[in-house]
Parts: C-alpha cells; structure tokens; sequence
C-alpha cells in the first residue's frame, strides 16, 4: 500500500454517517479533534514540527520558517459541508504529505522551509461562515463577530473553541504566521466539469468568481394548524416559497448562481403554523453587480432585508505563478489546462490578503461535489500528486 492509499484508508472512516455514506466533519467537535489529531500524526512521522496559528490552523513545517527566506505551503482543510464528499479537503491535504514524500525521496534540497497546512473550519457548515480559518488569519473576519457565531443548538464558536481545549480569546489575525508563507499551493479536487471530458487529470485555476452568504429571516405567528382559518394565518413558510423561486427565477435572469440550501423553522412541528423561519442564500458569479441584483431581488420578493454574513469579491490568481505550476503539474504534456471555478477556497482568501497562491485541480468524472457522488479515480489522484510534487520542485 503506497503512503497515498494509506493515509487516505485511515482517514475514510472519520465522520462518516453510516446511513448516508457522507461525512459530517465539522469545526470545533470530537470528529474534528479525531482529524486534527490524525494530522499531527502524519506531520510527526515525518520529522514536522507543528505550529498553531491564532486562528487554529494548524502548520506541519520541515524547518524553522522563521530562520530564513518564508516557506512554500501545500495543503487544505479536513472539515465537510452536511454529508459531504470524502474528497473536498482531505484530497489536498493526502497530496501535500504524499508531495513532500516525493520531493524528499528525488533528493531535493529546498533552499526554503516546506510546510504543510491544515485549515480550520474551511466549509462554514456549524457556524455559517465559510474559509472562517483563512479569513481570521488575514484579518478578513472579526475576531469578536467570530466568537459571537453560533451554531444550530446555541452554541458560540468561543464556547465550542473552549470545550476542544483552545482558547478563543486568541482567535485574531496573525501576522506572524503570515509572515512564514511565500507560497501556497492548494490542490482540490475539481467541483464541477471542466476537466471530467478531457485528457488532462490536473487543471490549474485562473480565478475564483465572487461569492457570498446572506440570511433571510421571515417572521410568522405561531398557531395551531387544525383550528386557524387560512385568512387568519401568518405563515411564514409561504414566503419562503416565494423567496425560494425568486433565487431560481433571479439567478437565471441575471447568469448567475443562487441557491436558498437552509432552512430553520420553528417551532418545527407537524400540527403547528410557524411563528419564524430562517433560510440562508448563496449566490455567486460574474459580474458581482449581477449577484448583488439576484440578493435584492430575493429580498424584495419576501419583503425582507437581506443579512450578509460573508462576501468574497472576485479572486484573479497570479499569473506569472499559475504559469509556472501549469507548466510544472502538465510535465511533458504541455501546461495542465486552466479553468477558474465558483467555490471558495483557502486560497483565495489568502491570494486576497497578498499570499502567493495557486490551485491545483483534478478531475472528478462525476462533475458532482458537497455529496456522496463526489470522486476522483486513484490514478487520477496519484497524478496530483506528482503535479503537486513537480510545481514544489519548480518553486523551490
């Protein structure tokens, strides 16, 4: 069993739900701790002294990244959206051990530390705010609006931060770990098909177009269900249908992306008319004017004012360094195809804060992702690494 399929075989089982085949990895739990926990055991068989930043990310380096020249990254985020794929995340963070293993075993002599990073609460799925580990790093997001999030139950990021053992008071911008990183390279699996009907297992991102959350908060009045005249009702579940085909009908009008994904009702019961509902709105595309005309227009059609939790602006990669990781990763090929992409990434938050940073992509045959259906062939993977491996040694 090659160090790639070993490690991937040990993570498999982490959070997996057993009657769904996804996996509910999320920030700040037991499962959470199981993969952090899993990670430092890679980082320590290889020699790796890790480091914690303030915003609980977690940095495996092959030499004091304070002593000389800042390092090159590799790596991504362990945690998953809802019943989640296996390879969003943890593929990028698999590739970073097993490139470093490559690197190392060709004889390389890097004139600048190599660091592997595992990102903290990249998907947003407990406490709504995506790459929330990325963007407490840059300064992106708050600290005191971070320790206010809360979850479904109540529970704020700080107490949730407090019980996994950290200290939420630390929670800030680090511009020390900032400092370290000259290069970052994340590699992902592909969401989408630009590369699932061509040749190329590995594309290279140019951009990533904006994106952001916003929370619809609909009011109601509670009643019973089997004894309120229908004139009599404040239910307000029938905005939200009407919200709901506004995102649809909004987003095709304007060639973008929009999608109401979850909904809070409350009470949540069977004989009873909600008095309150809470729905959330992803939008995304190009250009942002589009997207911000799709969130008013939902908006309007619920007589509702919009809350923006989180926006991420239009991400154009380096050029100069997407060249030479597109000439690095295609190897004899010829330079791996680029294509840019409308999910968020690590990456882009830290490309926005002035990191160096460039993407990897590899192909998933399905198209399909934030799902079970997500996928990528080994060999495929297996070529990921050895692209990641070979934009390393051109970088380095």
């Amino acid at each position: 069993m090659s160090g790639f399929d070993a490690m991937w075989s040990d993570l498999a089982p982490v959070g997996r739900h057993p009657a769904t085949g996804g996996y509910r990895r999320y920030a700040w739990t037991r499962t959470d701790a199981a993969l952090r926990e899993w990670f430092c055991g890679e980082a320590s068989e290889r020699g790796l002294d890790v480091v914690p930043d303030r915003a609980g990310n977690l940095w495996a380096w092959t030499a004091d990244p304070d002593a000389g020249r800042p390092g090159l990254v590799m790596g991504s985020h362990l945690d998953s959206v809802p019943d989640g794929g296996a390879f969003d995340g943890p593929l990028g963070v698999v590739s970073a051990f097993a490139a470093l293993d490559l690197v190392r075993a060709r004889g390389l002599s890097p004139r600048r530390p190599l660091g592997v990073v595992c990102s903290s609460d990249e998907e947003g799925a407990r406490f709504g705010v995506a790459c929330a580990g990325s963007r407490l790093l840059t300064g992106a997001l708050d600290p005191d609006r971070a320790r206010r999030l809360t979850d479904d139950d109540g529970t704020t990021l700080a107490e949730a931060v407090s019980a996994a053992g950290g200290d939420p008071g630390s929670l800030d911008r680090d511009d020390e770990a900032l400092r370290r990183i000259g290069t970052f390279l994340e590699l992902h699996v592909e969401q989408g098909r630009g590369l699932a009907d061509g040749d190329a297992p590995v594309g290279i991102a140019t951009a990533i177009r904006p994106h952001g959350r916003w929370r619809l908060d609909l009011p109601g009045r509670a009643d019973h269900a089997g004894t309120t005249r229908l004139e009599d009702r404040r239910d307000p579940l029938l905005p939200l249908a009407a919200v709901i085909r506004a995102a649809r009908d909004a987003a095709a009008a304007h060639g973008v992306l929009a999608t109401v994904g979850k909904v809070l009702v409350t009470p949540n019961a069977v004989n009873a008319i909600p008095s309150a509902v809470t729905a959330w709105l992803d939008a995304r595309g190009l250009p942002e004017a589009a997207v911000r005309a799709v969130v008013a227009e939902v908006g309007a059609s619920g007589g509702i004012d919009p809350v923006e939790e989180s926006w991420t602006p239009a991400t154009v990669f380096d050029p100069e360094l997407r060249d030479v990781v597109a000439a690095a990763a295609g190897g004899d090929r010829g330079p791996a195809p680029l294509l840019d992409t409308g999910a968020g990434h690590d990456a882009g938050i830290l490309a926005a804060a002035g990191v160096p940073s460039a993407m990897l992509f590899v192909r998933n045959p399905t198209g399909v992702s934030h799902s079970p259906a997500e996928h990528a062939e080994r060999d495929d993977c297996l070529a990921g690494v050895e692209a990641l491996a070979r934009a390393v040694e051109a970088l380095v």
